[in-house]
């Protein structure tokens, strides 16, 4: 079972990295901070860059985390809380099925964090080798929903500096 816990946080763990590193550096095809703040400005998500380095702080710290089993309610905390906004922001609207855009992704991997987070990540962890025992049912709804809260309060100021920015626009005497 060790085993198996460890290639699915590697793995998990290794796509958040590289989502991170897209973010972050554009590397892995992605679009760097300008482009992906870019994006995140035209999905509401203001002001843009800087929630570009958040999110890819997020992901490539939260999946190096998830990837090493060390600090694991942390690592899926910053998981969930990327995927929650991603969600609220992006996939939403567009319905359930991947295949459309919409949620299913992201709900797997806030699944993947949560049991992974409930189970443990196993005795081939860095948890487990330095002693670190934060595994349980309760560990993981902590993560969970710290992780959901963190990524609607993301949204919420998000949106909140957007309509700054829009109230701020207006021309003088208006």
């Amino acid at each position: 079972m060790d085993v198996a816990v460890l290639i699915l946080r590697v793995i998990v763990g290794a796509l958040f990295v590289g989502h991170g590193a897209q973010k972050l550096f554009g590397w892995f095809g992605g679009h760097g901070l300008t482009g992906t703040g870019g994006f995140f400005e035209s999905v509401g998500i203001k002001p843009g860059r800087p929630a570009a380095a958040a999110a890819g702080i997020a992901e490539l710290a939260g999946g190096l985390l998830f990837a090493t089993g060390l600090l694991t309610p942390v690592a899926a905390g910053l998981i969930i809380a990327v995927m929650t906004a991603a969600i609220v922001r992006v996939h939403w609207r567009q319905g359930l099925w991947v295949s459309e855009g919409g949620a299913e992704y992201s709900l797997v991997l806030i699944a993947v964090a949560f049991t992974v987070t409930a189970i443990g990540p196993g005795e081939l962890s860095l948890d487990h080798a330095l002693g670190v025992d934060m595994v349980g049912l309760t560990w993981g709804l902590g993560a969970f929903v710290a992780g959901l809260l963190a990524g609607l309060v993301a949204v919420a100021a998000g949106q909140l500096q957007a309509r700054r920015n829009a109230g701020g626009a207006r021309p003088a005497g208006a």
